[in-house]
């Protein structure tokens, strides 16, 4: 089975294009969500382009797509929570410049807007594993799929389900945020670090996809300067959300990685590269190989 996985589009109708354009036309399409919500170097944010163009793919059977948070987030901010009667996710001025193009072309809590965030839920489901190949919006994890699996069996949340995740508290709540936003921990006592705006931090996300990371110096994604943490072992807790070197191999998008597109490990890897577009060409190997990783020139 020939599988072309095309990571974030983020209201981008040139990389979307560029992905359809690039995918062999014998392979099935496979999004790894965020398909919405232009970022920073998006200079004619398309929402509704490109929802549209997946969503004629889906509908002719030429393409899935996953759920990522950033569809999550925008079912959650059109809709009003039956227990407080206040959006699911709060109209913050920062969740509101996050969601800032798909506002500019649905409005707030519009029909169309809800329309949308609806087939979102409908059509796209929390992964998807086929013939060996995993594919996941942020995480890959056995125990998170396994809670979703007990109430939702084929991944796929229901209206229902919505209060309960946007408090995010319980044990399937946490599970969805998982997969949809990858594993994030608090540092130690005493520990914590400045981000690239120079806001301080004291939680980290984990570079869950390497087999070798074990402590937080390691570990740890997005913190500019590592000697600012720990270098003592991960707790158990976080270990146990590393990706076993031996397990089928997982494609993510999320992370927006830097510098030119590469595979991070040999079974588990973001394709999320926000300056280069790129995809992977899946031809059923049993480790990802950069042969079948396509960019841009």
């Amino acid at each position: 089975m020939k599988i072309t996985v095309i990571p974030d589009i983020h209201a981008d109708m040139q990389r979307l294009n560029w992905s359809l354009n690039t995918s062999s036309t014998s392979s099935d399409l496979f999004f790894l969500g965020d398909l919405i919500d232009a970022g920073k170097g998006v200079k004619k944010p398309n929402d509704l382009g490109v929802l549209k163009k997946v969503r004629e793919l889906i509908s002719t059977g030429k393409a899935k797509a996953i759920l990522g948070n950033h569809e999550l987030n925008a079912i959650l901010f059109h809709r009003i929570s039956k227990d407080y009667l206040v959006p699911m996710r709060p109209h913050t001025d920062n969740n509101m410049k996050q969601h800032k193009s798909f506002i500019k072309a649905f409005g707030i809590q519009s029909p169309e807007a809800l329309d949308w965030t609806l087939w979102m839920l409908d059509t796209m489901p929390l992964w998807h594993e086929v013939d060996g190949l995993r594919i996941v919006h942020a995480c890959w994890s056995d125990s998170a799929i396994e809670t979703v699996k007990k109430r939702r069996p084929d991944g796929y949340l229901q209206v229902e389900d919505l209060d309960e995740i946007a408090a995010k508290k319980t044990r399937f709540a946490k599970a969805v945020e998982l997969l949809t936003s990858g594993p994030e921990f608090s540092l130690p006592d005493g520990y914590s670090f400045e981000d690239k705006n120079g806001k301080t931090r004291k939680e980290v996300r984990l570079k869950w996809w390497d087999p070798e990371v074990t402590s937080w110096d390691e570990a740890c994604l997005s913190v500019p300067d590592t000697e600012q943490l720990p270098k003592t072992k991960l707790p158990l807790k976080a270990l146990k959300e590393i990706y076993d070197a031996e397990a089928s191999p997982a494609l993510v998008g999320h992370y927006k990685m830097k510098g030119a597109p590469h595979l991070q490990s040999s079974n588990a890897s973001s394709l999320d590269f926000p300056d280069t577009p790129c995809l992977y060409a899946w031809r059923g190997e049993k480790s990802l190989v950069s042969e079948n990783l396509i960019a841009t020139n």
